[in-house]
């Protein structure tokens, strides 16, 4: 790695070009009125929210397992289908077995991660679209590293804010978390899922030989991606600063946004700013 790239990403401080004009591109027609919908296939129904206009924007809310359209707005650091509906074709849903969510399938234990990119690529091929934009909350950041390792060719650029990943301060962050949270959750409404099957499930996604990393892939997988990544690193128990650096470094075509960015109001409009500059300059003539 070349020594000034080096000096962008640790600062955390990668700077971008000034916001190119916008392309030129048929324009996919979302729901204007941003109705919500249901997608299905086979046991797996998902509830998606399609809105705005352009080219078209997968939008993964933050939450981790209890990730919804409502935390899109509810929680999330500025609402991003707020921001880029006027632009983009904005497409959110609910997580497969949030329980506060409306999307409901099996626990996969085998293949957790696996069954959520299921999941995204299946709502985007239901919506019949080929190649898209991706900006993920929080635990959006594993599940676009892994959509980007399963569908190279179809994710054209990603914004990744917050992500989850491996603290080594708190090696079981995420199991506790979940078995005292959404597990029982989950449990209460679904008599088909016992608090086993939940202990299995959270246990494959969170440990293994990925724990200490962003959970979903390896490094070598960020290290061979050739999608364009804007990494826009927290600092919490969740989301280590160290582990949103790591992948910064290690993706060829990253950039980094100014750090912090979100820990005063008047910080995140700048930021989100950086966002829309970032996805201009990537964004395709066509989809």
């Amino acid at each position: 790695m070349d020594s000034t790239r080096r000096t962008l990403l640790t600062t955390g401080a990668a700077a971008v070009a000034a916001a190119s004009a916008p392309h030129a591109f048929a324009q996919a027609s979302g729901n204007a009125g941003g109705a919500k919908a249901f997608y299905q296939r086979g046991n797996v129904r998902i509830h998606y929210q399609d809105i705005g206009s352009g080219y078209p924007l997968l939008i993964m809310p933050g939450g981790g397992q209890n990730s919804t359209i409502a935390r899109s707005v509810e929680g999330a650091p500025f609402n991003a289908t707020e921001e880029f509906k006027n632009e983009y074709r904005c497409i959110t849903a609910d997580l497969r077995n949030a329980p506060s969510g409306q999307s409901t399938g099996p626990l996969e234990i085998d293949r957790p991660w696996d069954s959520y990119t299921d999941d995204h690529l299946g709502l985007m091929d239901h919506l019949g679209i080929k190649r898209f934009m991706v900006m993920g909350f929080c635990i959006g950041g594993p599940f676009i590293w892994n959509l980007v390792k399963r569908a190279p060719d179809r994710v054209v650029a990603a914004v990744v804010s917050q992500p989850v990943g491996f603290r080594k301060e708190l090696p079981n962050h995420a199991y506790d978390n979940y078995m005292k949270g959404w597990g029982p959750e989950l449990t209460k409404q679904r008599p088909d899922i016992t608090m086993e099957m939940v202990d299995r499930f959270i246990k494959s996604m969170y440990g293994g030989a990925r724990a200490d990393f962003v959970f979903s892939v390896t490094r070598n997988d960020v290290r061979a991606c050739q999608v364009p990544a804007l990494i826009m690193p927290d600092d919490t128990a969740a989301h280590p600063f160290v582990i949103a650096m790591e992948s910064a470094m290690l993706a060829p075509k990253s950039e980094v946004s100014l750090y912090p960015w979100k820990d005063t109001p008047d910080k995140i409009p700048l930021a989100v700013r950086q966002v829309r500059t970032f996805m201009r300059a990537h964004r395709p003539a066509t989809a």
